[in-house]
């Protein structure tokens, strides 16, 4: 493997790491990044990194994990997880998702050797401004092609959440929840999500 000094996308000139090209970067490559406080994924072998989350977009987090994440193991459905957590999709995907939750019987089969390894029944992620639509779609391609049959983007500036389903093998027509609406996800029927509870006493919704 060629080895070169890759910039980290999107391009960020003043960060760049030893590594293979843009592309070409895999799983064996992406174990061996520093432990710098920086979460790092590759996307259809294209490296990529993000900074610290604004205290809103923990906020989100956090209310995932009150409504859905506790609930849920406490009731012996699953389990969930929260970024920094390294999900490896493929050889040349590994993402660290916001939130994501693993039904009790499939725990076993993906839970191994520090990461989870194969599609979580759900993943949510919380948009931030710099998510570009495009890396967005890239991103929601590569979690149905790796079989993540519910995923969630929770958008902080609009106040929505919009769920997409799989449906042979792509996303079905997203579906859009604003704060007026509960949300019910196909992995967890019992537990139902008020959205706007995802953003209510946030002490600081600065995007």
């Amino acid at each position: 493997m060629t080895l070169e000094i890759t910039t980290v996308a999107p391009l960020l000139l003043d960060h760049a790491l030893p590594g293979p090209p843009q592309g070409r970067w895999t799983v064996d490559w992406w174990e061996r990044l520093p432990d710098d406080g920086n979460r790092y994924e590759i996307i259809e072998g294209t490296l990529g990194m993000t900074t610290a989350p604004s205290a809103f977009h923990q906020w989100i987090v956090s209310m995932c994990i009150e409504l859905l994440g506790i609930p849920a193991r406490a009731r012996g459905l699953g389990i969930w997880f929260t970024a920094p957590i390294g999900v490896i999709l493929s050889p040349h995907d590994a993402v660290q998702s916001d939130f994501l939750f693993i039904r009790a019987e499939r725990v076993a089969a993906l839970v191994r050797e520090r990461r989870i390894h194969g599609a979580p029944d759900l993943i949510i992620e919380v948009l931030s401004p710099g998510n570009s639509a495009e890396a967005m779609a890239q991103k929601r391609a590569v979690y149905a092609r790796a079989g993540v049959a519910e995923y969630v983007e929770i958008d902080p500036a609009q106040r929505t959440a919009t769920v997409y389903r799989l449906e042979e093998g792509v996303y079905g027509a997203p579906v859009v929840y604003d704060s007026t609406h509960t949300l019910r996800l196909s992995c967890l029927p019992d537990l139902p999500l008020p959205v706007a509870e995802l953003f209510a006493g946030a002490p600081d919704t600065t995007l």
